[in-house]
């Protein structure tokens, strides 16, 4: 409740505080207010026990925690029905990159005893289902008529 004071700043309160009140009514105006948030605490559990009993028997688990954005999130992400955890794990962010970063230089990633195989299926122009980024794709020096997208006055 109170994460965000420093030392210094509770030290400034009880001062204030005695300042205040004084000594002599500093002790008494503390049980009111203990006294006030325990009756508050207690109407907020009285409430929520009161929506649970309204929601029915299929919300008896029901956390009111639970509707905080974050701790909502948090508890999907844990729970692994939906095999979330094994795409996390499944997922090398640094692996991939490695890989689109060798593509875009034209580097081989494969290991040798593949790389005979790709290289001679790339130069037959298969290319193994890899796209060699490094060269321009050759084009003739006018398009033809018929390779020409057709215009759309309406879209420009």
């Amino acid at each position: 409740m109170f994460n965000d004071i420093g030392p210094l700043e509770l030290v400034a309160l009880v001062v204030l505080a005695v300042l205040v009140f004084g000594p002599d009514k500093l002790p008494k105006v503390i049980q009111d207010v203990t006294r006030t948030i325990r009756k508050i605490r207690e109407f907020s559990d009285s409430a929520k026990q009161d929506i649970r009993q309204e929601l029915g028997p299929e919300f008896k688990d029901f956390e009111f925690e639970d509707l905080n954005p974050k701790t909502f999130i948090r508890k999907q992400m844990e729970n692994d029905e939906l095999g979330l955890k094994e795409l996390r794990n499944g997922f090398d962010l640094k692996k991939e990159m490695a890989e689109v970063t060798d593509a875009v230089h034209g580097r081989d990633t494969e290991s040798s005893s593949s790389g005979s195989a790709s290289s001679s299926a790339s130069s037959s122009g298969s290319g193994g289902g890899r796209v060699d980024m490094s060269k321009k794709p050759e084009r003739p020096e006018k398009p033809a008529a018929e390779d020409r997208p057709p215009f759309d006055a309406d879209a420009t």
